[in-house]
């Protein structure tokens, strides 16, 4: 019984192996490997004590800086995300201290 592209079910029928042939060949994927680099002076410099400075200023070029704006609108966010989790564990240790003194008064 053949599906209707014509192979037999028990075959597979992905691109990559029609028929239990591999299209990678271990002399193909050696090719692609590429060998390792030895450590170069700009590789050892990279990793220093004295290099560090540098990278930091490097790196804080990188940062996308919030407008005041923005710095503001987060900062209103933040607080009030504060304030709905401080609502939130207020209630609730309420609500443990009042379960206590029934357990304990009753």
């Amino acid at each position: 019984m053949t599906n209707p592209n014509g192979q037999n079910p028990a075959q597979p029928t992905g691109k990559r192996q029609l028929r239990g042939v591999s299209p990678v060949s271990t002399d193909a994927y050696e090719q692609k490997r590429t060998p390792a680099q030895p450590d170069t002076d700009e590789d050892s410099k990279k990793g220093s004590v004295a290099a560090f400075p540098g990278e930091v200023v490097e790196e804080m070029r990188k940062v996308i800086w919030p407008t005041g704006k923005e710095m503001l609108n987060y900062t209103l966010i933040v607080f009030a995300f504060l304030i709905v989790l401080t609502i939130m564990v207020w209630g609730t240790d309420r609500l443990a201290a009042m379960l206590v003194e029934w357990i304990f008064i009753r």
